[in-house]
């Protein structure tokens, strides 16, 4: 029997590699660009057509390759970061492998010019598919210019699988960032379809977190600084008030090098204690520095996952570092023990409030000379005049009608105006008059009657579904009442989101928005649509629309369905919110009009049904 053991052939091995390197267009540019800061380059330049799909051009003015380099540097394994094992154990450059130019090469039209600065002349060459079209010398400045065309032209199965344009520039917009903020002494500049997205000059960590999030992050950003001599932490933190719903604006940096860490992640909100609001997430960016040979990085191929020689000792330390800088700046809370002494000589029309600042804690201990304490006869009087006050609250309550009130030895109970004996039917959905109404059960669950049991129902998760649909039908018949705003409110996002925002306003503003572009990633809101609550927030509406809207980009939604579940995610009610028996009552017919009310739009239980067979049954087990 012959035998049957090969060497696949270069081209298919390059192309099996690709599979792991480089997933798609935002790849590319992470690797050709981390290249470019390992060639020592001080301007960096990209340039794109169609999210990178058609042309992804990065251009520097690093050290350049020599004719022999530049067509070495498409071999596999083929790398001037390492020569032996050891180097491993000291790996300070973004790239090591050898790895992401011959997976490039090996699915996609690749043309390279290159001149190093003591040269006159510099080297071009064209590739297709790993094999060598053309390589001359040329013209060039010095420095490297890469321009990858038609990606994955011979994987047309991965080409499928490519998303919109959006969506693959959202994801290229991460790592341009990523990259961006690693290197603030670099210069970086971002063109997409004619237009320059970003134009990052060289400065310092703070200017290019600005140049990239907006001038309205500067306020928010708290300096986070720990040196021993172990390791090094550095960097911004957000101020609690500022923290978002939603993920994406948590970064890790590693020897300036991008990592997802939910460990010390873990370890940053727990140093924030009690500050941050229900369901947040606070900005950071954080910078470790750390000696190579306590860490590995050689762990996946996108170098994003590192393990760490005593991952408890980091933990440690970033805990410790992130609670100096709350602590240093006044953001964690102190106690004032002479708090009512100040309080009892302010004299304005609201509260006053202690921000925390030293200077102003002791002002308001000497409010009104060395001693701020009342005297006797004034304490007194007060008393008096707040026994008044209580007594007109309370006057009357003697008085109430004795038919609205059963009083027992034990509870008090109250008759609402709503109808108590009705429950709802198991078939139609509707009330019949026989039982109580629906009640809530900790803010979150409603419990309704039905004549076989009883209904469990997940009041945000309904509400998810009512509106879901509600939205749809508004986005297919391009209808909605808009609700003007008596003042215009603007709102600043990064470049990425105002990217998103734009590819989809005419729909945003066909449910009931009125949003205009203002320019330079800026809209001003003039209106919202006419069915929200009024207590929503316009901004806060839109940032958590934009924000699950991209989060569901992932899932190939169609534009409109992606849409109404982001808004109806956005506008629903939530957990913990009280609703009266009215309310909970409309909630339940409007659920069992909908076509589909068994599943919120996410796939979650609207509802769960108990049987009081059921019920009998785990009463008499034994």
């Amino acid at each position: 029997m012959a035998d049957i053991i090969q060497l696949l052939p270069d081209s298919i091995a390059n192309q099996i590699a690709a599979g792991e390197v480089i997933q798609r267009p935002a790849s590319v540019v992470k690797e050709l660009v981390e290249n470019a800061v390992d060639a020592g380059s001080t301007e960096i330049k990209v340039i794109l057509k169609d999210g990178g799909k058609a042309l992804i051009q990065i251009i520097d003015n690093g050290c350049g390759m020599s004719e022999t380099d530049a067509r070495m540097a498409f071999e596999r394994h083929a790398t001037s970061k390492i020569r032996k094992a050891k180097d491993l154990f000291a790996i300070r450059t973004m790239g090591f492998r050898g790895e992401a130019l011959a997976s490039i090469a090996a699915i996609a039209h690749v043309e390279l010019k290159t001149r190093r600065q003591s040269d006159d002349l510099g080297t071009k060459i064209i590739m297709e598919g790993s094999a060598i079209v053309t390589q001359e010398p040329c013209q060039c400045s010095a420095g490297t210019s890469f321009a990858i065309k038609n990606l994955f032209y011979n994987v047309p199965a991965r080409r499928n699988f490519l998303k919109s344009h959006t969506v693959e520039m959202r994801h290229i917009l991460e790592e341009f960032q990523r990259i961006a903020l690693a290197n603030p002494d670099i210069f970086f500049s971002l063109h997409h379809n004619g237009s320059e997205l970003f134009h990052l000059t060289k400065g310092n960590l703070r200017q290019r977190i600005v140049g990239i999030y907006g001038n309205t992050v500067n306020k928010k950003l708290v300096p986070v600084e720990e040196d021993t001599d172990i390791i090094k932490i550095n960097g911004y933190i957000g101020k609690p008030e500022f923290s978002k719903k939603t993920r994406g604006e948590q970064l890790f940096f590693v020897n300036h090098r991008f990592i997802k860490s939910p460990y010390l992640n873990h370890a940053v909100v727990g140093a924030f204690d009690d500050l941050l609001p229900k369901d947040t997430y606070p900005f950071y960016i954080i910078f470790i520095e750390i000696d190579p040979s306590k860490i590995d990085i050689n762990v996946h191929p996108t170098k994003q996952e590192i393990k760490f020689e005593d991952e408890r000792l980091l933990y440690n330390y970033m805990k410790v570092a992130i609670k100096h800088a709350l602590g240093q700046y006044s953001i964690t809370p102190s106690l004032d023990f002479e708090q009512e002494n100040s309080f009892s000589n302010y004299t304005g029309s609201g509260p006053k409030i202690k921000t925390g600042n030293q200077s102003d804690f002791s002002q308001s201990k000497n409010v009104s000379g060395s001693n701020a304490r009342p005297a006797p006869a004034e304490d007194a009087g007060r008393h008096s005049s707040n026994l008044k006050n209580w007594e007109k609250i309370y006057k009357g309550l003697d008085e109430f009608d004795s038919e609205e009130t059963t009083t027992t030895e034990n509870s008090v109970t109250i008759k609402s105006k709503w109808s108590d004996d009705q429950s709802l039917d198991d078939e139609t959905g509707s009330f019949s008059k026989q039982h109580k109404p629906p009640y809530q059960l900790h803010a979150t669950y409603i419990v309704s009657q039905i004549k076989s049991g009883f209904l469990l129902i997940d009041q945000q998760a309904a509400h998810e579904r009512i509106l879901y649909e509600q939205y749809l039908d508004v986005l297919k018949d391009k209808k909605n009442y808009t609700q003007k705003e008596l003042f215009p409110k603007t709102i600043n996002v990064s470049t990425s989101d105002a990217l998103v925002i734009k590819a989809i306003l005419p729909q945003i503003n066909s449910l009931g928005f009125d949003i205009q572009e203002f320019g330079a990633d800026t809209f001003v809101i003039h209106g919202v649509p006419a069915d929200l609550p009024s207590k929503k927030d316009p901004q806060e509406l839109v940032e958590s629309l934009l924000s699950q809207y991209k989060n569901n980009l992932d899932l190939k939604l169609d534009i409109n369905e992606n849409l109404a579940r982001s808004m109806a995610g956005s506008s629903a009610i939530k957990k913990g919110q009280n609703l009266n028996p009215a309310e909970m009552k409309e909630l339940i017919d409007k659920l069992f009009a909908c076509s589909t009310p068994y599943k919120s739009p996410s796939g979650k239980n609207c509802f769960v049904t108990y049987e009081l067979d059921e019920l009998a049954r785990r009463f008499n087990a034994e």
